[in-house]
């Protein structure tokens, strides 16, 4: 009898379904729907945040000065529902040798010192040319991000919400509906991003819906259709993969080494996500986890341990008493 090979699975995956729509009970589930965020083209305009607050009615954050250059929103909050992220390298534009990063690696070690400036493939842009002085320029390198929820496919938010406040959409999105939120806080400490936050005056939880209501619509959501360089991508996600896929490999032969991609992946901690990044560096540098792992994935275990303690423990207690009456 021929043996079989018995293949393990990857200790951070989950078992299941990967398309979230059917699994949560929706028959003939549309495709589903994602964000694609190539962070090579965001200028930091702000554009999303700003649509993102007018179309879903998010209050201002105020003016909070934070003296992190000009990322002034900080973070995603409960009325920040779309935060870009500026991140300062030092970095040369030209010849010379490359100083140390934000996280004290050499930023372009694996790029030659005379491969001259480095070109990302902006649209409309070109290599700026030699014999003009940029040759010898020392200066920063700006890395930008527009976050945003990750809409995971096995969401720990969904896990632990005791009202049903958070739902799977048709489309595989995450949204609170905040009128029937009770303000626990679970989905706070259980997101492996840190995304969902209370908002102070009423303490329900917000965060992103992939714009829902736009959606049932057939519409793009509005901080995709606000980005004017398409940073921001929307569409069913096995296109958005396939379209990262192509941009990555472009990247690549353009000379753009670390470009990689974030959330892609359906074998990864969190099952993969529906909002899901090209990135010009480690995911730390971004304030991104490097490896996220839903953070329910261990719960049947602990609570079959407690199970099992507590008939362990009762056992032992009717030991006593009949072993006293004897």
């Amino acid at each position: 009898m021929r043996g079989r090979c018995t293949v393990l699975p990857d200790p951070n995956s989950l078992y299941g379904p990967l398309d979230p729509a059917p699994e949560a009970g929706y028959e003939n589930a549309p495709p589903r729907m994602g964000f694609f965020t190539d962070t090579s083209v965001c200028i930091g305009c702000k554009a999303c945040e700003v649509a993102c607050k007018e179309w879903n009615g998010v209050p201002e954050s105020g003016l909070d000065l934070l003296g992190m250059s000009y990322d002034n929103t900080g973070a995603l909050t409960a009325n920040s529902w779309r935060h870009v992220a500026f991140i300062e390298q030092p970095r040369p534009a030209g010849h010379g040798a490359a100083p140390a990063d934000v996280l004290g690696a050499p930023v372009d070690a694996a790029r030659p010192v005379d491969a001259g400036p480095q070109f990302l493939g902006m649209p409309g842009a070109q290599p700026p040319g030699r014999g003009t002085g940029v040759e010898e320029r020392t200066d920063f390198r700006w890395l930008m991000m527009s976050d945003v929820c990750k809409h995971c496919t096995h969401a720990a938010c969904l896990d632990v919400c005791p009202t049903g406040s958070l739902f799977r959409t048709e489309f595989g999105t995450v949204v609170v509906q905040e009128d029937i939120c009770n303000g626990c806080g679970y989905c706070i400490s259980a997101c492996p991003y840190g995304v969902i936050d209370q908002r102070k005056d009423d303490g329900r939880a917000w965060k992103c819906t992939l714009c829902y209501d736009r959606l049932g619509a057939g519409m793009t959501p509005a901080c995709a259709q606000a980005c004017p360089t398409e940073s921001i991508q929307y569409g069913p996600l096995g296109e958005l993969r396939e379209r990262a896929a192509a941009r990555v490999e472009t990247l690549h032969e353009r000379g753009v080494p670390e470009a990689r991609l974030y959330g892609h992946d359906p074998n990864d901690g969190v099952g993969g996500d529906g909002a899901f990044f090209l990135l010009l560096d480690e995911p730390e540098v971004y304030g991104l986890p490097p490896d996220p792992v839903v953070t329910t994935r261990d719960l049947p275990k602990m609570w079959k341990r407690a199970g099992l303690a507590a008939l362990a423990m009762a056992a032992a207690t009717v030991a006593a008493f009949v072993g006293g009456s004897s």
